[in-house]
């Protein structure tokens, strides 16, 4: 048996610009928009590379694009997905969940878990 657990043959691996937009796609799918500047740390790519696929991706009609009206940043979905993921993101905000994927109730950015003692295992 081999360390893969006898699968067989490794696929290949996609290429670059096709992972991207499978990326994209499902964020969209599930309602989520995906940011530029998110590729190039989730791909281990350069922002140049990041800019030249997205571009190439827009181009040719793969994905879609809208600019955040608050930070001036372009993101993506899916092709015709823009008013469904905006749909969901106003769903999100309505129920409260504003779209909040991390943490959970008693949870902040800048203070220690409820329960938790300050001081112990921030390595402060």
């Amino acid at each position: 048996m081999s360390w893969r657990g006898g699968r067989g043959p490794r696929r290949p691996r996609e290429p670059i610009e096709q992972r991207v937009r499978s990326f994209v796609q499902r964020n969209s799918g599930n309602g989520y928009f995906t940011r530029v500047s998110t590729l190039p740390q989730k791909f281990g790519i350069s922002e140049e590379r990041a800019w030249e696929i997205v571009g190439e991706l827009l181009a040719d009609g793969s994905l879609d694009s809208v600019d955040d009206r608050r930070t001036g940043e372009m993101k993506l979905c899916g092709p015709g997905q823009e008013y469904a993921v905006l749909g969901r993101a106003r769903e999100r905000r309505r129920s409260g969940d504003g779209g909040q994927r991390r943490g959970g109730p008693g949870r902040s950015r800048d203070g220690p878990r409820r329960g938790g003692r300050a001081g112990h295992g921030t390595g402060d």
